[in-house]
């Protein structure tokens, strides 16, 4: 299995979803991140990182909230954002960084 530095670190970007399961607004991301990976196809890279499973990660990128969106590019993290958005939000975003 990949290490996370390692998935981040692709030439596709790499958008993380940092969630929860006792977390309800994680749970509409899912269907959300769908239309965005529907719509991006093999321009990103969508992952989920449960925050109680993998603290180390989440503490790392100082996710203080769920859900907390973070796109990276080669490693580097180009942009964040806590909290519910949409799929069109999200695909513009995205597109200024493919």
């Amino acid at each position: 299995m990949a290490s996370f530095s390692q998935i981040i670190n692709q030439n596709v970007p790499v958008l993380v979803d940092f969630k929860a399961d006792w977390c309800a607004p994680c749970k509409m991301m899912t269907p959300i991140l769908k239309q965005v990976k529907q719509n991006l196809k093999n321009q990103i890279k969508i992952i989920k990182i449960d925050i109680d499973q993998t603290p180390s990660v989440a503490q790392k990128y100082a996710v203080r909230g769920v859900p907390t969106l973070i796109l990276f590019k080669n490693g580097e993290s180009v942009w964040r954002q806590s909290g519910v958005l949409q799929a069109n939000q999200i695909i513009t975003i995205i597109k200024n960084y493919l």
